[in-house]
């Protein structure tokens, strides 16, 4: 859509990023969350990069180390991400953590807001 094109530009325009996907994600309140995770899909490529931007109510975003075959996954730490921030991540990020958006609200998750996110990508040939 012409929305999504514009902000892709922007996020270009700002980071020099040229995505030619976008993944958007409604959480409509704090039960609505994702699990650990990484960017890192084969359609991805060696090293993916992806550029977020959240929309709506403020959440924590959090990343950890990834789990290897001596280690276990590491504390997380959180950022807050407020209506308007643009995170970006690129190699080696997606290859050593992984990243969250875990529930928020305690017992009143009904409570929290909605938000959007809007996660750019480049996709190499065919789906990520």
């Amino acid at each position: 859509t012409q929305p999504l094109a514009e902000i892709r530009d922007l996020v270009h325009q700002r980071t020099g990023f040229d995505a030619n996907f976008v993944l958007v994600n409604l959480y409509r309140d704090g039960s609505d969350a994702i699990g650990w995770h990484s960017d890192d899909e084969s359609g991805l490529g060696a090293e993916p990069r992806i550029a977020s931007i959240s929309l709506g109510v403020e959440r924590v975003f959090q990343l950890r180390r990834r789990r290897d075959g001596e280690r276990p996954a590491g504390q997380a730490l959180g950022l807050a991400l407020p209506s308007g921030s643009l995170l970006t991540m690129a190699h080696p990020t997606n290859a050593l953590f992984q990243h969250r958006l875990p529930e928020c609200g305690g017992k009143h998750p009904e409570r929290v807001g909605p938000r959007i996110n809007l996660t750019f990508r480049r996709v190499l040939g065919g789906r990520p």
